[in-house]
């Protein structure tokens, strides 16, 4: 248990800080399994649609990542990594395609 006031206050703010953060991450880490399970179905029947479809999940990925880098919840590297790796998924598929 805190033993000063701001000690506890400083407790308080830690355990706000850990829910938001831990729910930014988890935005993200679902956001990245609906894009790759697009990029599955794109791959295996590649029709314009679900190439548009692909694109979107992917820009919503991409703002959520640059949300919580923007806010600290992911360092700048981690979030650059991520959005690299979402980018490789797809890069193979627009390539036979063309």
């Amino acid at each position: 248990m805190a033993n000063s006031k701001s000690a506890l206050k400083r407790a308080h703010i830690a355990e706000r800080n850990r829910l938001r953060n831990k729910s930014y991450k988890s935005a993200v880490n679902t956001l990245m399994k609906k894009y790759v399970n697009a990029v599955e179905v794109y791959a295996a029947n590649p029709t314009p649609e679900l190439k548009q479809q692909v694109q979107e999940r992917l820009a919503e990925a991409y703002s959520k990542i640059d949300k919580a880098v923007k806010r600290g919840v992911l360092h700048p590297n981690n979030g650059a990594r991520k959005k690299s790796r979402l980018a490789r998924k797809l890069k193979p598929l627009t390539q036979t395609a063309q």
